[in-house]
């Protein structure tokens, strides 16, 4: 009798186990986000069964938090930003004449703070739509605007919600200081009803057999050329101990404003891509439709790829096989065809 009642009480226990641990229970974006577990490199997937899916890390439940795409300023004036050093992925282009802005998405964490918060153009928002992300901006061209106004994404705008939503620092002069909270991001969605529990489909991501494989000649410094204006050109040194690269802007390594954090990438992604002058004041039209060449850049090596346009995201292939990233965050930057690769970037090993 004892030991039937032993056994009985066991099994109400794995009952309630396993109901506790249910897909129905992955978490949602709340204040508890801010400070996920975003960066368990060293936990492997058997382990904890799940991975995030733009950042490929291993997470102990299913991820069902949506991206969250936000325009971040890199003007000199701006530097250094806040919350830059958590997104999983990272696009940088030319905005106007020589001047490069970033469009950074967050999906495995999100930060307390984000910003400074700048303008948007029409090709960052196609490329927040292929992560299905909620779009955040501050401001807008006129092609931008159109979208935005149209429905084109979900978003939050400045124009809209600058001082309630979005606030200005009094640390920095406009525009180079309008920010916004995480918290602030979840009132607004909740003021427009926007779901926030939808996740991107997952990027391809390398094993670790995969990754220790790469094939590609040594370099471990790349320096990425925007124009003859040095403040907006890029620069990432490869650390082995880390097996990351570093971000540097005019000789300056990126960090975040409030934690000193640095800018630490896996995949580094450099393409070239048709850019055309739209107007007297510099703003670009970039053709991210047709493909073309790119460099790859992971574990200190580099390869010279192509590009296609998958479902509104900018991917390395091979022939028609999509290539994987290594896990961890992934840094994409843009520059114009002419003068292109050869001219624009250079390769180094140390």
């Amino acid at each position: 009798m004892k030991k039937s009642l032993i056994l009985i009480l066991a099994a109400i226990f794995l009952f309630i186990t396993a109901c506790s641990n249910g897909p129905e229970d992955a978490g949602t974006h709340d204040e508890n986000h801010q400070g996920g577990d975003a960066g368990k490199d060293e936990d492997s997937v058997d382990e904890l069964g799940y991975t995030y899916p733009l950042s490929g890390l291993a997470v102990d439940k299913k991820s069902s938090e949506r991206a969250i795409a936000v325009m971040v300023n890199n003007h000199p004036k701006a530097r250094p930003q806040t919350g830059l050093a958590d997104a999983d992925i990272v696009y940088e282009a030319l905005a106007e004449g020589e001047v490069t802005r970033f469009l950074a998405i967050f999906q495995s964490k999100v930060p307390k703070m984000i910003g400074p918060v700048r303008s948007s153009r029409d090709y960052y928002i196609e490329l927040a739509k292929g992560y299905n992300s909620l779009y955040l901006a501050h401001g807008y061209s006129p092609e931008a605007k159109k979208l935005l106004t149209e429905g084109y994404i979900d978003n939050l705008n400045g124009m809209q919600y600058d001082g309630t939503l979005f606030q200005r620092s009094s640390e920095r002069q406009a525009p180079h200081n309008s920010y916004i909270s995480y918290s602030n991001i979840l009132k607004g969605a909740e003021q427009n009803n926007f779901q926030m529990d939808e996740p991107p489909s997952s990027l391809i991501f390398l094993n670790d057999n995969e990754a220790q494989q790469i094939q590609g000649e040594e370099a471990n410094k790349i320096s990425i050329y925007y124009g003859s204006n040095p403040q907006y050109n890029s620069l990432f040194f490869y650390d082995k101990d880390t097996e990351k690269y570093s971000r540097y802007s005019n000789g300056e390594k990126t960090v975040d404003y409030e934690s000193g954090m640095p800018v630490a990438v896996s995949n580094v992604f450099v393409i070239e891509a048709a850019h055309h002058t739209v107007d007297s004041k510099g703003r670009r039209d970039i053709d991210l439709q047709s493909g073309g060449i790119g460099y790859l850049l992971q574990k200190g090596k580099v390869r010279k790829v192509e590009w296609k346009n998958i479902d509104g995201r900018i991917l390395p292939v091979e022939g028609d096989r999509q290539i994987g990233f290594i896990p961890g965050k992934t840094w994409i930057n843009i520059i114009p065809s002419d003068p292109g690769l050869n001219a624009a970037v250079s390769l180094e090993t140390q």
